[in-house]
């Protein structure tokens, strides 16, 4: 067999992207967001239990980034990043680096300019662990980061 090619008969190259392939890629790719938007309610409604009150959901700021939750609760614009895991995750800043985290504070800065909001922001994690079984726990860490000035 020649490196590239089907067969040593056929002149036809192999193709990396068969549309098995493809496809079940398109189907992993389909769980994963089924998985990410489950956590998202499931956060939405852990912080409805603890007397959040939620803005937004998903906001996409134009060029900015995009934030899961925006809530509000005690004075504060509370920007929550919404990670959802099958597996334990044991430091939030290992699923959200320091690039995730610029992206959440430009967005939260353009959302906060364009709503004129007069409250401190505050910045937080939440992980949402799904067992194979459906069960769920939630890990919620407030303040999880600081925003820095090169940040914005």
């Amino acid at each position: 067999r020649h490196a590239g090619f089907s067969s040593w008969r056929s002149p036809a190259p192999l193709r990396r992207d068969s549309s098995c392939s493809a496809i079940i890629r398109e189907a992993a790719m389909a769980r994963h967001n089924d998985l990410g938007a489950r956590g998202e309610e499931i956060a939405t409604e852990y912080l409805l239990a603890d007397g959040y009150t939620i803005h937004r959901q998903d906001e996409r700021m134009q060029g900015r980034g995009e934030i899961d939750i925006i809530a509000f609760k005690d004075n504060e614009v509370v920007f929550v990043e919404v990670k959802t895991r099958t597996e334990p995750v044991t430091d939030p800043l290992e699923v959200v680096d320091t690039r995730r985290q610029r992206r959440m504070c430009r967005a939260a800065d353009a959302f906060i300019d364009r709503l004129s909001i007069d409250l401190l922001p505050r910045f937080d994690i939440i992980i949402v662990n799904v067992a194979p079984d459906g069960s769920h726990t939630i890990t919620h860490y407030p303040d999880a980061f600081i925003p820095t000035l090169n940040a914005l």
